[in-house]
């Protein structure tokens, strides 16, 4: 283990890659800001930015110790035809090895809940869009073989709280109506002047027997029904004039810029014309709705179950139990479906107990959390309630100690084994999804971060985190070249990671190979960010025509590098030091924050 002075170490955590001995003529901001890195020496460096790249103890000790994560990604069902028998992955890892990767992900609990190997608890995948897996064939079996054979590190990847797939209707969670996560899916509706709400038909411009419709065209309001009331409202939301009974068949003047019509027949129609009034205000409002997933009216491809459910999660432990006690694999590393299934999940009655009995007091539900609402613009927002935080840190929470619960039952089965979590790089939209990876010391200034959600971070219970940094751009200097936002690349998105855990695991940073079809220069360049804004990459996926690549992989990681996981102790080392100089009071620069994409690498 290379050691690091307590100098150097002072001098990365203040301002990384700026040489401490300056001349006294020379102010420092007449350095160069953008430097050439080669963390790969055997391929071309990129420009990287040294005002923000290159913080942290973690990052300091794998560069001085040549320590380097190299990843690849094999997913369960995209890659049926590549792992269906023994001679393939004898292949198949061998050619990985020949590459310069150093570890594996294999994927065994894809997001139908299925599993690839021989499981006495979950159901076996045998067959994706057409590709066999026999059920008498157990896939990890030789992966550990082989993986052991070629001196390689093998993790499993398990996607924790989807058991199902929306897509092709298979997997547990549909025989377990109960595990299923339900959402608050509001209901739009519209108040006539004091008048109660009213629900809408959806979509817009379409009417809907015995229902309230709006029209933001008027040319669209049928006209062929006898008990038609339609209102006419302005852009300031008051209601105008009306056309009803056999007027509608004249049809509707055009609409003025920003008005809308408000149509109904038979019922829905008998009330607007009780409600309508002169000049009286219209407001958009929202109904609450709750539904399991399965039922959701929008499309999710992941069957999404309930971490608050005790049930759901001592199945996921039991799954993670079974692998470590049953197969030599170095490690599980938890998907992105480690979360709920959005801000609006999860709300079935059993969350409502437990969360009233986490604030202590009886809710108006869900408005004391948040409801939601509609604009005139008819976009969908919400309305934070008192106990908003206190939801967004409770659901941080619940995946913290579940996070914790696994960690202990596998290391107490394999004191060796490791710990691992995929996420979107974007850490600005996870607190919707109640997975905070961050250190609880961490603090990035992003405005949910209240101290009891700060005190859930994950961090400190993982070995690694990959974050997925899919862009397709590779440095703040190269989007800066390209006209594109600075956080839409990966080294800014690797960066954020690498400050946000805080020396509390190793962090790698993900890309995906689809971005770089063709373009085996780009790829290139994203695997140098990578490795010079994080401790190692990972590369998403082997089924993203990966062949014409394996021998840009093996120039680029032809001088082998072990892994940070695979070292026993220098995570143990990273940690000490960290808190070493936590204790002496030293104060990190602020964290700088490039708004990435919502979405990327989920």
């Amino acid at each position: 283990m290379g050691l690091i002075s307590v100098f150097a170490v002072l001098a990365t955590l203040s301002r990384p890659n700026v040489q401490a001995a300056q001349t006294p003529t020379k102010p420092f901001f007449l350095d160069s800001r953008f430097e050439l890195a080669a963390p790969l020496p055997t391929v071309p460096g990129v420009m990287v930015d040294t005002y923000s790249n290159g913080y942290g103890i973690a990052q300091q000790t794998a560069k001085a110790d040549q320590l380097q994560a190299r990843i690849i990604w094999i997913d369960a069902t995209a890659n049926i035809d590549k792992y269906n028998t023994e001679d393939k992955i004898v292949w198949l890892v061998h050619q990985i090895k020949a590459s310069g990767f150093n570890t594996i992900v294999f994927d065994i609990k894809p997001i139908s809940g299925q599993v690839v190997y021989k499981s006495a608890i979950a159901p076996k995948l045998t067959e994706w869009k057409g590709e066999k897996l026999s059920p008498d064939f157990d896939p990890l079996t030789f992966m550990c073989r082989e993986a052991k054979a070629n001196d390689i590190g093998l993790f499993v990847s398990m996607n924790a709280f989807s058991e199902g797939h929306r897509l092709f209707q298979v997997g547990p969670g549909y025989e377990k109506k109960d595990w299923q996560t339900v959402l608050y899916e509001p209901k739009p509706a519209i108040r006539l002047d004091d008048g109660p709400p009213i629900d809408l038909a959806v979509p817009f411009d379409k009417a809907e027997p015995g229902a309230v419709s709006i029209f933001t065209s008027a040319d669209k309001v049928p006209k062929t029904d006898l008990d038609g009331f339609a209102i006419i409202v302005s852009k300031e939301m008051k209601m105008l004039s009306t056309v009803e009974g056999l007027a509608l068949a004249d049809g509707i003047k055009s609409l003025d810029k920003g008005s809308i019509v408000v149509y109904g027949a038979a019922s829905a129609g008998a009330f607007l014309k009780q409600h309508f009034q002169q000049n009286g205000a219209v407001s958009f409002d929202t109904t609450a709705n709750f539904v399991p997933i399965s039922e959701r009216p929008e499309e999710q491809y992941p069957l999404m179950v309930n971490p608050n459910n005790p049930d759901v999660q001592q199945y996921e432990i039991s799954l993670a139990q079974e692998v470590v006690r049953e197969y030599p694999v170095d490690g599980i590393i938890y998907d992105d479906r480690f979360r709920y299934g959005g801000i609006n999940a999860d709300f079935s009655e059993l969350t409502r107990a437990k969360f009233e009995e986490y604030v202590g007091k009886k809710l108006t539900w869900p408005d004391d959390v948040f409801k939601f609402t509609l604009s005139q613009a008819l976009s969908r927002g919400i309305r934070p309630g008192p106990y908003y935080d206190a939801w967004l840190a409770w659901r941080a929470q619940v995946l913290h100690d579940y996070l914790a619960r696994v960690r202990r039952s596998i290391k107490l089965l394999r004191p060796s084994v490791e710990l691992g979590i995929y996420v979107g790089s974007w850490y600005g939209e996870y607190s919707s999804l109640g997975d905070n990876y961050a250190s609880p010391q961490a603090d990035p200034g992003f405005w949910y971060l209240s101290r009891p959600y700060k005190a859930a971070g994950n961090a400190p219970l993982l070995d690694f985190l990959i974050s997925g940094c899919y862009y397709p751009t590779a440095t703040i200097y190269d989007a800066m070249v390209r006209g594109v936002g600075v956080g839409n690349c990966v080294e800014s998105a690797a960066i954020l990671t690498n400050r946000l855990v805080r020396d509390e695991c190793w962090t790698y940073a993900g890309i995906a190979l689809s971005d770089f079809k063709d373009n085996p220069e780009g790829l290139l360049n994203a695997l140098q960010a990578a490795c010079a804004s994080s401790q190692g990459v990972m590369v998403f996926d082997l089924s993203h025509d990966i062949f014409p690549m394996w021998p840009v992989f093996a120039k680029a990681f032809a001088q082998p590098r072990r892994a940070p996981h695979s070292s026993e102790r220098a995570l143990e080392m990273v940690r000490r030091r960290r808190l070493q100089y936590d204790r002496q009071g030293l104060k990190e620069p602020p964290i700088i924050i490039s708004a990435g994409t919502a979405g990327t690498g989920q």
